[in-house]
């Protein structure tokens, strides 16, 4: 059985086409921090109270954000509101639109930007011309007392009609901490959230990207099943990629990391169709496993992977045929499947 080792292949591509330029973090930032004064802003107008916190969460703070061909990239920040804060002019408690449509109102409040905030089931949607879109979804802070009688708090969202218990910063911390306990012990975290984006990059490629399932599907997919490979990041990525496969071939039931409710339901749509594109990734792939298996043909693997011809085209040193011929990679057909109806906190995490 032949071993070619892509590592190289798969680190140039995770740094030239995956992660996102240093130029385009900046300015999802300086968006970012121009949507805080704006909302601060227009609420000192409406004479309505501040949030108490305004947190970003998501895959931004989770450092899995990949690059989009349509250049299509959100930042979700979080406005965290005292229950008392969100009353009407009556008193009266908003109602979860009532408060979406207050946090709207404020970042629309003088008219000056090409695209209105706009409000949506989950959250209100700053649109910027480059591309680029700031989601707020709005939470109120709950307090309540624990059986000890001593004051908790817990966080609801503003989600369609209804308050909704959900706080996506329990799953940034839970994704960062798992980062930070396999970078403390003997595997790899930042290789996991390396095999992270590789597979967020995989699924979201054009024609797949409104049919496949949610970023934190994946992530939590990807923690579950991640395979450590030292020094091998086309290896971890393969063996991760053949463990989420076995268990989605018994179950498309994925559980949140952090609260009750299950991200994906048995028979999800959308999870069934990234079981079908990610199937068809390891069957080509298993091209790497034949015995007369060159450098040429395991880029030309990854490329139809990818959809790309970028690891064709890359320096052949590794010998073996490394810069082989071989345009961009046939694209896999995966089945059409309707996407279904996430229960991920509306999108909110990545």
């Amino acid at each position: 059985m032949a071993d070619i080792d892509c590592n190289s292949e798969i680190t140039n591509f995770h740094r030239d086409n995956v992660t996102l330029s240093k130029s385009q973090q900046d300015e999802m930032r300086t968006r970012r921090n121009a949507g805080r004064t704006r909302l601060e802003n227009g609420l000192v107008e409406a004479k309505k109270p501040q949030p108490k916190e305004v947190e970003s969460q998501g895959s931004y703070m989770m450092r899995t954000m990949v690059q989009d061909d349509a250049n299509d990239y959100d930042i979700d920040d979080g406005a965290y509101f005292a229950t008392d804060d969100l009353k009407d002019e009556a008193g009266a408690a908003l109602t979860p639109k009532a408060a979406r449509q207050r946090v709207c109102d404020a970042l629309s409040w003088d008219g000056r930007l090409k695209h209105e905030a706009t409000v949506k089931p989950n959250c209100v949607r700053q649109v910027y011309p480059a591309g680029y879109h700031i989601d707020i979804p709005v939470y109120r802070i709950v307090k309540t007392k624990d059986e000890n009688d001593d004051p908790v708090e817990h966080y609801e969202l503003a989600s369609g009609d209804e308050w909704t218990r959900s706080d996506a910063r329990a799953v940034t911390r839970w994704f960062n901490g798992l980062v930070g306990e396999l970078n403390a012990g003997e595997s790899d975290g930042s290789q996991m959230r390396r095999v992270t984006k590789l597979t967020k990059k995989f699924a979201r490629r054009a024609g797949w990207k409104d049919k496949t399932t949610s970023g934190i599907c994946i992530a939590k997919l990807v923690v579950d099943h991640f395979q450590y490979s030292a020094d091998r990041d086309d290896k971890a990525l393969r063996e991760t990629w053949k463990a989420i496969d076995k268990k989605l071939q018994k179950s498309t039931e994925i559980d949140h990391p952090v609260l009750a409710p299950k991200l994906a339901p048995a028979g999800d749509a959308a999870v069934t169709f990234f079981h079908t594109c990610l199937s068809g990734a390891l069957k080509t792939l298993a091209t790497l496993d034949t015995s007369d298996c060159t450098r040429k043909k395991a880029r030309e693997a990854w490329d139809d992977v990818f959809d790309t011809d970028f690891f064709s085209k890359q320096p052949d040193n590794k010998g073996d045929g490394g810069n082989g011929a071989g345009g961009k990679g046939a694209a896999m057909t995966g089945t059409a499947v309707e996407t279904a109806r996430r229960n991920d906190g509306g999108g909110r995490f990545g």
